[in-house]
């Protein structure tokens, strides 16, 4: 069992820059591939990044591709989203997910096993 936990979400102005934070706990977040999705009201959710578990490759949604950056620290179970020059288009509430010894299919969401509760990221223009 993994429990994951968001932080970092918030008010923001179109163009400025936040930093989501997921913390694990549970087991050790080295056997999953980590994911960040996110879900605007009345939308699905959708792929935003993903990172391989030893962090070696990182994927991302090409609406999000050189704007935002994910990362991961296993010695602290800890998973990162840096997000910046941020558009009113990418408020939603984002979800940090874990993927227990998954390569691929890490774009889909029914790839992972566990999920966050959520945080929401508002951006105004």
């Amino acid at each position: 069992q993994v429990l994951l936990v968001e932080s970092g979400g918030g008010l923001v102005q179109a163009g400025d820059s936040l930093r989501l934070s997921c913390a694990a706990s549970g087991r050790t977040l080295t056997t999953y591939a980590m994911g960040w999705f996110r879900q605007a009201p009345g939308k699905e959710r959708e792929f935003v990044a993903a990172v391989s578990r030893n962090g070696g490759s990182t994927y991302y949604a090409d609406s999000v591709k050189g704007r935002f950056t994910i990362s991961r620290d296993n010695a602290k179970n800890m998973v990162y989203l840096q997000m910046n020059s941020l558009k009113p288009e990418d408020t939603a509430v984002y979800y940090c997910a874990a993927a227990f010894m998954k390569i691929a299919g890490l774009t889909r969401p029914e790839t992972y096993n566990y999920w966050g509760q959520g945080t929401q990221v508002t951006v105004s223009s």
